[in-house]
């Protein structure tokens, strides 16, 4: 019997919610194949096994939410092959990991494995120390075991070269080993990798992870082996990625009456997941932001001219109005690259403002799973088209729940366009840990006046929110009144494009 524990996703959590069984108890499975969709943070994950055989305990159900290192799924791996159960260890001294310490060293050897991308809001676990054992400790039938040590301790036969299968401890602590091939053991576990993101990363590229030489410990799959792996590459074989939405989680019937309103309370809904980590970062924002806002009135009539122009000449082709306004956005940003900062306090009280190069333009998008940012990496460097095309992209990326942590966490300055919703402003949260976030209202006719005379003309709001300790006022002023005359004249920032 084989235990695989939810590992840290490559993301520094520590839980996730459970959202689909892509299997069932009884089924038969592969390695690497997907068994349960789990949503962290911000994104949808399909978490693939690392063992084959049949599907023996699901341990959760839909909805409930799993803490890394615990029991995600068991699998009878022996009995697909014919092969006995092997025998506990010789060493009666030996006692069965604790679930602490297995949910331990699960997480430790993940960690080794490329965890990292920690998302706002969470940082990576600390105080867990690399406690290395040189003898596969004994269990009991049915005990869980830490993914890690399943790999080195190989029961009755080994997968690896015997320089791995030496650190793994004494053969004749184990059953004797039956008469089958390095070929039929690898179709019952998996390689030794264990973070799901390292596998989806081979998988893609079309690498066998059996064909590859870890430089991990004791021969383990790391990232960095992929990669290497994928860029002496000549041709790679994406595989298909299926595209899917996460069911929105249900309020739970409650009971009682609420002692301030004095109300019939109706449900209770758990705060998890995306919208957990959206509460973290709206009260980190808030709390811990010196935030002021400025706004102006913008005439945009000479922009969708100017786009209803290029359309008819070139309807397929066309950039949308944000792709145009990021455009003008990110020429505003180098000449205002305060705003593209960001303000890091020290631990002994200090603080510094960190610049970058480059501009990861973040963008607001609605989805049925919430409010996400995915951001466009160095967005300074394209051109209206380009922009128009990765917005289309991320946006679609995001409602489908595909977008990658890095695609949703790197932004340094963010564009909100809420004038969708039939809002003319709004004094937006900044997107933390970011400075500044830029909003754009609604277009409609109002009356302004032109050249001394009353026009109707097409009037929308710019509001800029920024961070106080990164810049001044003149500074926020300058920024926003350059993007203003941008809108309102295109022509005048085509210098600087």
């Amino acid at each position: 019997m084989r235990t695989f524990l939810l590992p840290d996703l490559g993301e520094g959590l520590t839980d996730a919610e459970l959202v689909n069984w892509l299997v069932a108890e009884g089924d038969t499975i592969a390695v690497d194949q997907p068994v349960a969709e789990v949503e962290t943070a911000k994104s949808l994950v399909e978490v693939p096994s690392p063992y084959a055989g049949i599907v023996e305990t699901l341990h959760g159900a839909a909805g409930e939410s799993i803490d890394v290192g615990k029991p995600l799924i068991s699998v009878r791996t022996t009995a697909v092959a014919g092969v006995p159960e092997p025998a506990p260890a010789a060493d009666a001294k030996a006692a069965a990991p604790s679930s602490a310490d297995a949910a331990g060293e699960a997480y430790r050897q993940e960690e080794r494995a490329g965890s990292g991308n920690v998302l706002i809001g969470y940082g990576t676990p600390g105080g867990h120390g690399i406690n290395r054992r040189t003898r596969p400790p004994r269990r009991t039938a049915g005990s869980a075991v830490p993914v890690a040590s399943a790999v080195r301790a190989a029961p009755a036969v080994s997968a690896v070269p015997a320089a791995s299968a030496a650190l793994a401890g004494p053969v004749s602590d184990m059953s004797p080993a039956s008469d089958l091939s390095r070929s039929a053991v690898a179709t019952l576990e998996a390689p030794r990798c264990i973070s799901p993101l390292v596998r989806k990363l081979a998988r893609d590229a079309g690498l066998l992870l059996r064909n590859l030489d870890g430089s991990g410990p004791d021969g383990l799959v790391l990232r960095r082996d992929v990669e290497r792996a994928i860029a002496g590459t000549t041709e790679m074989l994406p595989a298909d990625t299926a595209v899917r939405t996460a069911a929105p989680a249900g309020s739970a019937p409650a009971e009682g009456t609420d002692p301030r309103s004095g109300l019939a309370v109706t449900g209770r809904t758990p705060v998890r997941g995306l919208r957990r980590t959206v509460a973290a970062n709206l009260s980190a924002s808030r709390s811990e932001i010196p935030e002021a806002t400025v706004w102006v009135d913008v005439d945009a009539t000479a922009l969708l001219d100017l786009r209803a122009g290029l359309k008819r000449r070139d309807p397929e082709n066309t950039p949308g109005l944000m792709a145009f306004l990021a455009r003008f956005v990110l020429a505003g940003l180098r000449r205002f690259p305060e705003l593209n900062t960001r303000y890091v306090p020290n631990p002994d009280g200090d603080a510094e403002l960190v610049s970058f190069d480059g501009v990861n333009l973040g963008f607001a998008a609605q989805t049925d799973r919430g409010l996400m940012v995915p951001s466009i990496r160095h967005a300074e460097k394209l051109s209206a088209r380009e922009l128009d095309a990765e917005i289309r992209r991320l946006t679609a990326s995001a409602r489908s729940g595909a977008a990658t942590p890095a695609e949703l966490t790197s932004g340094t300055f963010t564009l909100n366009n809420y004038g969708v919703f039939g809002v003319d402003g709004s004094a937006a949260i900044i997107n933390y840990p970011e400075s500044a976030i830029l909003g754009i209202g609604r277009i409609i006719d109002k009356p302004w006046v032109v050249d001394g005379e009353l026009a109707v003309r097409k009037l929308t709001e710019l509001t800029l929110v920024f961070d106080h300790r990164v810049c001044d006022g003149g500074t926020a002023g300058g920024f926003l009144r350059y993007v203003a005359d941008a809108i309102e004249n295109p022509g005048s920032v085509l210098a600087d494009l």
